[in-house]
């Protein structure tokens, strides 16, 4: 391919307008590109010109602009498959991104192809996009499912893969790369082994596209997912490519305009491919977004994006590996640029709070791969992901900051059990903080002192749910008709913040907690703009539970 425009990191990063932000008065740095990347300008123009130039719903207008809009959103359709080397554009079907899609097949193909009895294989390492939907669709038509594992080192494990191919699957799911580890599977010799064995094979490409082009026409897969999102485009658009002869023998999986070629009472008959898959009006200014973002890719030479993106995931470990505690995850012998891994001592959301304060976003938590961390004994790990509009002084600064939280802690922590005697001390501390630093290491200092609760009393009756972090809440009234409540959570942070809300609540009766406003203690501390949504979500789950039990307490 001839690129039209040099490789310059440089360059690349002045496309990208956001990446110009502050975030907490800090430069932002953006290490969460396997959640969502960034948007180039050309992306945004493109949305913005069909907003004010061609807004007009697509297919069914006999006017100018409905005809303008049409064009454009099918030129769309063949940007894309051009892309991916993809000869038949009707095959490849807009969906919302890779979870819409996996869902579509199946519910449409699954629902009308598997039996009882009929065997699905599962990674272990998938996104929980490519398992909830064949665990539902298990449940109804009576199917099995068996998972193909990994290798301690990360790798699939393509002999334990080749045993469970003998069983004759029905259908193989699989991921392209893991969103978790960053480890890249090879997909190509996995499809073709599957359809030896008769199954049909379907790939979620969600994490692969962003980093590296692809030809399905080689790929031996018979359906491939993925979403704009995580390819620079538009959120809510994505699409699903699959086999024609697959496709023409599904049934719609939903119904309404545009997937209709006749309908009576009597009944429907359902239009060619693509669009018996696409009913009502599709998400058109975010089609036309996701094909400006290819049409910026293809002007790039992604070789030298994807040389940029490895160089930087090295740079990064190499700084990290340097720091007390840190431990990457296993990811096989190839993988996409993302660092996946743990710091002993610290929770990782914890850690992910911290870098936030200092202008570093990046991922913390189980990553919706559940199955995976528990394979792995672990609640969750850190996640920096890298894009081609990264910088290497992004690598040192992501280190350097992790440096500065373990160096604090380790110094500061004999101090404060030196000059803090008892836990009320520890909460005056965060009380007089004169700014969020000294008020985050004070909450840090009472997350790490306290004692926590028993594990006699870590039990699921206990556990509240909505949480990032795992959290316990142990209500319960003393002699006197007084709250005498417990609590505990996993993330140092959030222990601190139960400490500051059982300081204020045990000793009340249940008539006075009513009447006292909780979250106030929150904002007193100017404490609710610090956290996530996610974890401010899980504050309010907990006062919530703590005002359900004031109400009833013998509930």
């Amino acid at each position: 391919m001839t690129h039209s425009r040099p490789s310059d990191p440089v360059r690349w990063r002045r496309d990208f307008p956001l990446l110009s932000q502050r975030v907490h008065g800090q430069p932002l740095i953006y290490l969460d590109n396997a959640a969502t990347t960034q948007k180039p300008r050309v992306v945004v123009e493109a949305i913005s010109r069909f907003y004010k130039t061609s807004n007009a719903n697509v297919h069914r207008g006999s006017h100018a602009l409905s005809a303008q809009a049409t064009t454009a959103f099918e030129q769309a359709r063949t940007t894309l498959a051009n892309w991916l080397g993809i000869d038949d554009p009707a095959c490849l079907i807009w969906t919302r991104g890779t979870t819409e899609a996996i869902n579509l097949v199946a519910q449409s193909w699954g629902r009308n192809q598997l039996r009882a009895d009929d065997l699905i294989l599962l990674q272990q390492s998938s996104h929980h996009a490519n398992i909830v939907p064949w665990q539902m669709l298990a449940e109804t038509v009576g199917a099995r499912i068996e998972v193909i594992p990994l290798q301690p080192d990360g790798d699939l494990d393509l002999e334990a893969y080749q045993l469970l191919l003998q069983k004759r699957p029905k259908l193989i799911a699989l991921s392209h790369v893991s969103n978790a580890l960053g480890t890249r599977y090879p997909v190509e010799q996995l499809c073709r082994l599957g359809r030896d064995a008769g199954a049909v094979t379907l790939v979620d490409g969600a994490q692969a596209l962003p980093h590296f082009d692809i030809d399905l026409t080689r790929f031996g897969c018979d359906f491939y997912a993925f979403s704009g999102h995580k390819l620079f485009g538009p959120s809510g658009i994505g699409a699903l490519w699959g086999r024609r002869e697959l496709l023409e023998q599904m049934p719609p999986w939903q119904g309404g305009g545009e997937m209709i070629r006749d309908v009576s009472f009597s009944g429907t008959t359902y239009a060619d491919l693509p669009f018996r898959f696409e009913a009502g009006t599709p998400n058109i200014e975010g089609a036309i977004g996701l094909a400006a973002a290819i049409e910026y890719l293809q002007q790039q030479d992604r070789t030298a994006m994807e040389r940029h993106e490895q160089t930087l995931l090295q740079h990064a470990r190499d700084c990290c590996s340097q720091l007390k505690g840190f431990r990457e995850l296993p990811f096989g012998s190839d993988r996409v640029s993302l660092l996946s891994f743990e710091l002993e001592g610290f929770h990782q959301q914890d850690v992910a709070h911290w870098l936030d304060r200092h202008g570093i976003a990046i991922r913390a938590g189980h990553h919706c791969a559940m199955p995976l961390m528990r394979s792995l004994g672990l609640p969750g790990s850190l996640r920096a992901s890298f894009a081609f509009y990264n910088r290497l002084d992004e690598a040192e600064q992501l280190a350097s900051c992790l440096d500065q939280l373990i160096q604090s802690q380790t110094t500061s922590t004999t101090v404060a059990f030196i000059e803090q005697k008892t836990s009320q001390n520890l909460i005056k501390r965060v009380y007089s903080a004169t700014d969020w630093n000294a008020r985050y290491q004070a909450l840090m200092h009472i997350g790490q002192s306290l004692p926590g609760l028993p594990d006699a009393l870590k039990q699921d009756c206990y556990r509240l749910h909505g949480c990032e972090s795992r959290v316990w809440l142990v209500p319960a009234l003393d002699d006197t008709g007084r709250l005498a409540c417990q609590a505990d959570a996993d993330a140092r942070i959030l222990r601190a913040l139960l400490a500051l809300l059982l300081d204020r609540i045990n000793g009340l009766t249940p008539a006075e907690l009513l009447s006292t406003d909780l979250g106030a203690v929150l904002d007193q501390l100017d404490i609710r703009r610090h956290l996530s949504p996610s974890r401010g979500n899980g504050v309010a789950a907990i006062i919530q539970a703590i005002e359900a039990f004031a109400r009833d307490p013998r509930g």
